[in-house]
């Protein structure tokens, strides 16, 4: 008799005609599992997929120059609500879903088609646990962290859905080694937490460097991100406790 299948994380990405539904469709969908082994380490697990989906309206040249997917590559293939639930949902062996900017995948994997699966979002998980990073793309994160086990090559292209979740699964299963499942969800349930100011003239600076009238600006930003830290220093500040972490489980320093 096999042993039994262990419970996993999928880790998916998505390649689309544009920015968000109902404007835009899926048109290809790529997977790697994330499992927990008997030692109580994860580990990168299984050989992943991909398939093409039919987004069911033509693919803007503007977006073809990103992933290279050419319609005619995906004109007879199932639609979006034919291939998602398989694939997002594995059960019973599924505990979680990930991505690297997982709100982009949630606009297309709805609560219906994932079972309401918990997610974890590896580029707000990094910006906690590796703040040191010269930026928190997919890729930045993989040429700087230099990932154990990762094959270059099936990392490639970039901008295609298998290579794409085959680099986040790895980003992930140091994530999960270095912190826990826990924290992970609840990080990516929340904005994420900017290291340093991205634009304007203290850029590039820890946000515990800028003065009070440069913070304050930054209540009233447009981006849920910026406003979320800025309101998180401001607390720091008034005496409402760290910004950041010591330790994996611990809270964060703004140390760059």
């Amino acid at each position: 008799m096999p042993p039994p299948q262990p419970s996993i994380i999928r880790v998916i990405d998505l390649e689309t005609t544009g920015q968000a539904p109902p404007a835009h469709g899926v048109c290809e969908i790529g997977w790697q599992d994330v499992a927990l082994g008997p030692d109580g380490r994860w580990e990168v697990y299984g050989e992943g997929g991909q398939r093409y989906v039919n987004p069911g309206r033509p693919i803007p040249p503007i977006t073809q120059a990103i992933h290279h997917i050419l319609y005619e590559q995906v004109a007879d293939a199932p639609f979006w609500q034919d291939v998602a639930r398989p694939v997002l949902d594995p059960y019973p062996r599924r505990i979680a879903l990930a991505a690297h900017r997982a709100d982009f995948e949630q606009q297309y994997c709805t609560p219906a088609l994932t079972r309401g699966a918990d997610w974890i979002c590896t580029w707000k998980c990094a910006l906690r646990l590796w703040p040191d990073s010269p930026s928190f793309s997919n890729q930045v994160l993989r040429y700087w962290r230099k990932p154990q086990g990762l094959e270059h090559e099936r990392g490639l292209p970039a901008h295609r859905a298998f290579p794409d979740a085959y680099v986040t699964a790895f980003h992930l299963r140091d994530m999960l080694n270095e912190s826990s499942l826990k924290q992970l969800i609840e990080w990516s349930n929340i904005p994420g937490l900017l290291p340093r100011v991205r634009f304007g003239p203290d850029r590039g600076k820890a946000w515990p460097e800028i003065d009070d009238d440069s913070l304050i600006k930054f209540l009233g930003d447009r981006d849920i991100d910026v406003r979320y830290t800025a309101e998180t220093e401001l607390a720091r500040r008034r005496g409402g406790g760290l910004v950041g972490r010591q330790s994996p489980q611990g809270s964060l320093s703004w140390d760059d």
